[in-house]
């Protein structure tokens, strides 16, 4: 399993705004691909707004290569997200999931 971990910041104002597009839009759409696993979104409230790390899984990078494109290390932004994010990373980080541990 690969998860890949994106990194933005919205302001306070609209911290809701963009948890409230990745349940009613990204993750739904993202649930209906091949490959992908789930994702968890971490918050944290920070002096300059809220961060945010959302951790996608996939199967595979093949999978996140058809989400993605050819250079899947590229993030993938829906333009109502960028409206809702001040800041952001251009590229995502991807890590083989090494161990997991549910309770």
């Amino acid at each position: 399993m690969i998860a890949r971990l994106f990194r933005g910041r919205t302001t306070t104002e609209n911290a809701e705004a963009y948890l409230a597009h990745l349940r009613g839009d990204t993750l739904p759409r993202l649930a209906a691909l091949d490959g992908y696993s789930g994702a968890y979104v971490l918050r944290r409230d920070a002096n300059l707004g809220v961060d945010f790390i959302v951790v996608t899984l996939w199967a595979s990078t093949e999978a996140i290569r058809a989400f993605a494109g050819a250079d899947y290390e590229m993030a993938v932004i829906p333009d109502e997200a960028r409206r809702l994010l001040a800041a952001f990373t251009h590229r995502a980080d991807h890590y083989v999931v090494a161990v997991t541990d549910r309770y």
